[in-house]
């Protein structure tokens, strides 16, 4: 029987290597060879982003109603806040759809449009009916939101009994002048971020309600502070507030006033500073000590024979 060597068995897996390298150099050519498939550009879609458009209106005290329209949609898996895209809101009616104005997104894809609600007119029920319209563009899909609600009103009446502090709301139906029952109501106080909600309460049978407010609250300098009472999300009237000031706060200065030296800021005392030092100094010193005895202790390691 034939012995096949070592060199024999070299030889061929070089061979096979060298076959498998020209076709691996060859592949793309071949590949590259093949007749190209024309692409009718009419027949290619672009996939168009699909926006969707929160709308919400507030109605205010001061006789006035906040259109507010948050545009953002997915892109790219991540959702993302849409800017400077121009919402249009509308005023619908029997007789049609009235355009109340035009506004461009924030940073924050909001859309921000206060009307007075004396010059919108109602339907027969006595209910406002607006419209968010978002035309789209190239890159993205048109949306749109509506939002009917009917007109109320809501009322405060902050009250200070020694040193207890009140605050009563009533909740009536303008249209009708009936009260409106069984609405829970929210008490907050305006701070850094966004209003902090500090009480809630139901309305009874007159629509009214009281609660108290909780003392030494920090206000500004003269101890006010900026109280919001809110209806949020109502079925039959939406979102209602009423804002009012009160001094009921603990004043808090506005003026920039120099921090007391301590070891943290950038001026702690000197004698502060000194202990600092020598207590680092003579943690850190055993240290230097320790390293520098190992090294003498090596230095004067008698040489092997």
């Amino acid at each position: 029987m034939k012995k096949i060597s070592v060199h024999w068995i070299k030889n061929r897996l070089f061979l096979v290597f060298a076959a498998w390298q020209v076709f691996a150099f060859l592949a793309p050519g071949i590949v590259q060879a093949q007749p190209e498939t024309k692409i009718n550009p009419a027949q290619e879609e672009v996939e168009l982003i699909s926006p969707s458009l929160d709308f919400t209106c507030t109605q205010k005290n001061d006789n006035t109603v906040n259109l507010k329209a948050i545009l953002r949609g997915k892109v790219e898996g991540t959702f993302v806040k849409f800017r400077q895209m121009k919402i249009t809101f509308y005023q619908a009616s029997p007789s049609g759809e009235q355009e109340m104005g035009a506004v461009h997104t924030n940073s924050d894809g909001i859309a921000l449009l206060n009307v007075k609600s004396d010059s919108i007119a109602t339907d027969e029920t006595g209910k406002f009916h607006f419209k968010a319209v978002f035309e789209g563009n190239k890159s993205m899909e048109s949306a749109e939101e509506e939002i009917s609600f009917a007109k109320a009103q809501l009322t405060v009446n902050p009250l200070k009994e020694d040193s207890l502090f009140t605050v009563g709301v009533k909740l009536t139906d303008p249209s009708t002048g009936n009260p409106v029952p069984e609405a829970t109501i929210g008490i907050y106080v305006h701070r850094l971020f966004k209003p902090l909600k500090i009480a809630e309460g139901t309305t009874d049978e007159n629509g009214e309600m009281s609660v108290e407010i909780p003392q030494n609250l920090p206000g500004d300098a003269k101890g006010n502070l900026h109280f919001l009472a809110r209806l949020d999300e109502s079925d039959e009237y939406g979102n209602l507030e009423t804002s009012f000031t009160e001094a009921w706060g603990k004043p808090v200065s506005d003026q920039l006033q120099e921090l007391p030296r301590a070891l943290w800021s950038s001026h702690p005392p000197i004698w502060m500073l000194v202990t600092f030092i020598i207590l680092m100094t003579a943690v850190w010193g055993h240290y230097i000590v320790i390293v520098y005895e190992l090294f003498r202790l090596r230095k004067e390691e008698p040489e092997s024979v």
